[in-house]
């Protein structure tokens, strides 16, 4: 049975070149935002030779290119496509290179989840029916959903591949370069001795101090605490460098396990410097950390 559904564009309905199927099967599609990439779960609503629409659990741009898998067993079917309409969180897809073997394996992926096809059993004017429609329509059947498209330059299609790859391991490598760097500096702000040394200057107020906070750690919770029920807010007297590290800290008050577990997260926060005149300064404030079962 052929489809006649049509697209819908933003600027009214318009007749799709080739045949949309009603289609109910998981995908997820991937986009890179930033040099970090995004996988959005989704599930594909229709799908044709030239993409398929779907509804995602985030919002695409138009013009933006995805990569998109499908779960067609045995293996997931990748493929990439640009975001020609989007409201909300429905959005229609435009397939960008395909290869002989993945329009095979979309063909066979849509016939798998074709919702179109009628496994009911029919009465006999049913039946007439049903063949009085299929001599109108054309007589192609199932298998030939979608006509074999040109073949497309081999060369090109490589070197696409290529620049995304290589985009993709950019991004990749920037994302753990930059953590990797965070954590170094912070490791080598706890371990500074002349840092340790140096005195306050100026005694700031808990809330201003809150609003230059860059990096927090949450506490964990200790096992033997949690199993004596104890709980409360741990106030502690901490010693901000002018690098915006923590470099001393005293604990003011409650029991010592949660102080130690307290001060533990405390000494990885980062601030941005306080500042008098302009120059950064060596800053004492009071923090409070709350364990609560």
């Amino acid at each position: 049975m052929a489809a006649g559904t049509q697209a819908q564009s933003e600027k009214g309905r318009t007749r799709r070149r080739s045949p949309r199927f009603q289609i109910q099967s998981p995908l997820d599609v991937t986009v890179v935002r930033s040099g970090v990439p995004d996988k959005l779960p989704g599930r594909a609503l229709n799908a044709g030779e030239t993409g398929l629409a779907a509804i995602l659990a985030g919002e695409l741009a138009l013009n933006e290119t995805v990569a998109i898998e499908l779960q067609a067993p045995p293996n997931a079917l990748r493929l990439w496509a640009v975001v020609r309409y989007q409201d909300k969180l429905r959005c229609g897809l435009e397939f960008v290179g395909l290869t002989a073997e993945q329009r095979t394996a979309l063909r066979d992926w849509v016939k798998e989840n074709n919702l179109e096809s009628d496994l009911t059993p029919k009465t006999e004017s049913q039946k007439d029916q049903g063949q009085k429609k299929a001599g109108r329509k054309s007589a192609v059947g199932k298998a030939t959903i979608f006509s074999e498209l040109p073949p497309q330059n081999g060369r090109r299609r490589r070197i696409t591949w290529i620049v995304v790859l290589a985009l993709l391991a950019i991004a990749a490598f920037l994302f753990w370069w930059r953590w990797n760097r965070a954590w170094e500096e912070l490791e080598a702000a706890s371990k500074n001795p002349s840092a340790l040394s140096e005195k306050p200057q100026v005694q700031v107020p808990a809330e201003v101090m809150e609003k230059l906070l860059l990096h927090r750690v949450e506490p964990t919770y200790p096992p033997e605490a949690r199993s004596e029920n104890l709980q409360g807010i741990i106030a502690v007297d901490i010693v901000v460098g002018r690098d915006g590290s923590v470099v001393s800290m005293k604990a003011l008050n409650g029991p010592e396990v949660l102080a130690r577990a307290a001060m533990d997260a405390l000494r990885w926060w980062k601030f941005e410097p306080f500042r008098v005149n302009g120059e950064a300064a060596v800053a004492e404030t009071t923090v409070a950390v709350e364990f609560r079962r």
